[in-house]
């Protein structure tokens, strides 16, 4: 879980970069990090982004893992995604 949340957060400033605009990916890390949020709303919500079986696996299991996590954690990572938005790389997009 940590690995995948390091290389996501990775990716934030180059899908800035890329012009694709955040507006977008901070909507689907609000829905991921909404506990009123359940897996089929997630899924429905971000069924775009879905090509295949095996990714709606990764999609359910990065879902849940945020669902389990304590109110504290999830705090935290907001704090860091906006500490990322605000960041010299990201801020300039």
């Amino acid at each position: 879980m940590k690995l995948m949340t390091v290389l996501m957060l990775t990716a934030l400033p180059l899908y800035c970069y890329a012009g694709s605009g955040c507006e977008l990916l901070e909507k689907v890390i609000d829905l991921t990090l909404d506990r009123n949020v359940s897996v089929p709303e997630y899924l429905s919500m971000v069924k775009e982004f879905i090509p295949g079986e095996e990714t709606k696996k990764a999609v359910i299991f990065f879902k849940e893992a945020f669902l389990h996590q304590s109110d504290e954690t999830l705090e935290k990572f907001e704090e860091m995604q906006q500490q990322i938005y605000s960041s010299f790389w990201c801020a300039r997009y």
